[in-house]
């Protein structure tokens, strides 16, 4: 059995949130609605959240993108997981706009630290990142309906999918092979 989802313009599937916004595509599993309108069960983060809590995260103690990833999951006790599609792009832009700085390590990994003007933020929005603590700490509470690390894999998924399709066009046999790989993987899942 095969299942198509619509998509919006641009690409994105019509049932989930950009990765742009913040939320690694799964704003309605959080409680926010399509479009940003309030669901059931409340958001947890609003635009701009993510960026405020991994700055705190990284005042705390200087972290690599998968140490900030995996804190963000505990601190929301597996309800959501961001993915590394959302998290990098934030750390570029935090160090881009001179909030956060980077150390490159052995083997290539980068180790994130907050600067002053990082700090000065953080505490100028500290009204923000209270608020955001209270959601995750409602949303720890309830718990989530989909589990982090399968949340984590759609996320991954899709935006390996979105690299994919965005380095250029594909020939019929490589996107028949993809296809392939998909429909296997929806098969697998069905009867998982």
């Amino acid at each position: 059995m095969h299942r198509h989802f619509g998509f919006m313009r641009g690409g994105h599937p019509a049932h989930h949130a950009r990765p742009e916004d913040g939320w690694g595509g799964f704003r309605d599993h959080l409680g926010g609605g399509r479009h940003g309108h309030p669901g059931r069960r409340g958001r947890v983060f609003d635009p701009g959240d993510l960026k405020l809590l991994i700055l705190q995260l990284i005042s705390e103690k200087p972290s690599h993108g998968y140490e900030l990833i995996k804190g963000i999951e505990d601190r929301l006790g597996g309800a959501y997981s961001p993915s590394p599609g959302v998290v990098y792009p934030t750390l570029t832009l935090l160090e881009e706009i001179g909030l956060a700085t980077v150390e490159s390590q052995e083997g290539g990994r980068k180790l994130y630290s907050i600067t002053p003007e990082g700090m000065a933020h953080l505490e100028a929005n500290r009204a923000a990142m209270d608020a955001v603590g209270r959601r995750m700490d409602e949303a720890r509470t309830r718990g989530g309906d989909i589990p982090a690390p399968v949340l984590r894999a759609m996320e991954n998924l899709k935006t390996a999918l979105r690299l994919k399709l965005q380095g250029g066009p594909l020939d019929a046999e490589r996107a028949s092979a993809l296809a392939a790989v998909l429909d296997a993987a929806a098969l697998a899942v069905e009867q998982g």
